[in-house]
């Protein structure tokens, strides 16, 4: 039965559909998958045992009745413990908000709750989000299920984790400057990073205003658009939200990438990659091309200027939110995050506007290089995961730019997402990125998922997610070649 845990939620919702699966059968299957990896990987903060099951219970009662909400009837989701759920506890991450219990659902923790999932609970991440290696000094670290001496990546690591080794068919994850793609490449998941404002991030505690999105991490890219298409919508309660139609579920998948274009700019998404994961990427580069992808090079000018303005407005963003609440708990953060805030004081309001008009400059040259192709093309992390500990706090802010080439999405705001595409000599997984052009998330969608179905990674990390716990011989034997 544990291996219904690892189909997609495409084929776990047909078998719900059909009634050959009960949503209470189903629930408890991932309730007891948690209860026996969460101690070691802590990816759950708080595991909503109670409201899952009583979730399952009125959608297993509505397919009796006839009633199937869509293709999420009935199937179990983690949320990133930043996003608010009502009735259930909401920490952040954080010590400060350790007994917050809010009244209402994040938006988008509402619209999958219409859709028919399942929320099993709350997952772990960095404190805030405000790191890229899930080391919570509060609620435990998260670790990498391919070697547990490992980060996860971060800061959306438990939502990683937890989709990784089946305690969840998907997750919600949030990223402000990569915190979805990259511990979805680092664990061997897919997860994307939706246009700015086509999903709602009300109800959730906020980074970056102007950085942060909502988007899902699930095992296939498939299963990515399914949970995107239940989260997109317009939110009047965001001011960033934006009404855009259409769905990005395709029917059919491409049969190939004959007259695709990608962009690929050399100097930035290979500087600082290491050997191992290089190779990986040049692989995945001659599979693009064999299924008729044509990569071709393509210039960012300013794109230097506009990583460091990424960093001054997100300092600067986060400070305004956490000062008051420093007042009253600074003991109770932790000590990379102290070390972080001190950035954010010294920003002026003159060096902030001119960093978001340099954005702004950016977003328009970026679009005018991007004309007639599809998508610029890259690593999702440039270095496999590193040792649990390894990291000292002045690392904090360089982290998400030196592990992985996740960024630049985020400061142009466009659709960005990764993609399982094999594993380094030491068997860490390794994330392709793709990065649309705006509201294009589709598109991407359908490239990644073509490249996706060529490669043998989806079974690979079906099997071999399923049998690494099975017993400790499977555990050291584990090999992804």
């Amino acid at each position: 039965m544990s291996e219904l845990l690892f189909e997609t939620i495409e084929n776990v919702g047909s078998f719900i559909q059909k009634k050959e699966l009960s949503p209470v059968e189903l629930t408890q299957l991932s309730l007891a998958r948690i209860q026996q990896h969460n101690a070691e990987l802590t990816a759950f903060i708080t595991v909503m045992e109670e409201e899952a099951i009583n979730q399952a219970k009125q959608l297993e009662d509505e397919l009796q009745s006839g009633k199937i909400r869509g293709p999420l009837h009935g199937i179990p989701i983690a949320v990133k413990d930043l996003l608010q759920t009502e009735g259930v506890r909401t920490t952040g991450g954080s010590k400060v908000f350790q007994g917050w219990i809010p009244d209402q659902d994040a938006a988008s923790v509402q619209k999958l709750k219409e859709a028919g999932a399942i929320i099993i609970g709350k997952a772990n991440l960095h404190e805030f989000a405000m790191g890229a290696t899930t080391e919570n000094p509060h609620y435990g670290i998260t670790r990498n299920p391919w070697n547990v001496k490992k980060i996860p990546g971060g800061s959306s690591g438990g939502s990683a984790v937890a989709t990784a080794v089946g305690m969840a068919f998907g997750a919600v994850g949030t990223d402000t400057a990569g915190s979805i793609r990259l511990p979805a490449a680092m664990c061997g998941t897919a997860g994307i990073k939706p246009t700015y404002g086509l999903v709602s991030r009300e109800g959730c505690l906020p980074f970056s205003w102007s950085l942060d999105h909502v988007g899902p991490m699930t095992r296939t890219i498939k299963d990515a658009a399914i949970m995107l298409d239940a989260m997109k919508g317009y939110d009047p309660n965001d001011p960033a939200s934006v009404k855009h139609d259409g769905s990005v579920v395709f029917e059919k998948s491409l049969p190939d990438l004959q007259g695709v274009k990608l962009g690929f700019y050399e100097p930035y998404m290979f500087a600082g990659i290491t050997s191992s994961v290089k190779a990986v990427i040049e692989k995945a580069f001659c599979q693009l091309e064999a299924l008729g992808a044509e990569i071709v090079p393509i210039n960012l000018p300013g794109i230097d200027r506009a990583l460091d303005g990424l960093r001054m407005i997100a300092q600067a963003e986060v400070i305004s939110f956490h000062e008051p609440l420093l007042k009253k708990h600074e003991d109770d953060y932790g000590e990379d995050l102290k070390y972080r805030f001190q950035f954010g004081r010294d920003i002026s309001a003159t060096a902030y506007i001119n960093a978001q008009r340099t954005r702004n400059e950016f977003i328009r040259t970026t679009l005018q290089k991007m004309h007639g192709i599809d998508a610029l093309v890259g690593p999702t992390n440039v270095q496999p995961p590193y040792d649990i500990g390894s990291m000292v706090k002045e690392q904090a802010i360089s982290n998400m730019f030196t592990l992985g080439k996740t960024p630049l999405a985020n400061i142009l705001g466009f659709p960005a997402l990764s993609v399982a595409c094999g594993f380094t000599e030491d068997r860490l997984p390794v994330g392709l990125q793709l990065i649309g052009k705006p509201f294009e998330d589709k598109r991407i969608l359908e490239i990644a998922d073509c490249y996706e179905r060529s490669e043998r990674w989806v079974q690979a990390l079906k099997e071999n997610a399923n049998n690494l716990y099975a017993n400790p011989e499977a555990k050291e034997k584990a090999a992804f070649r």
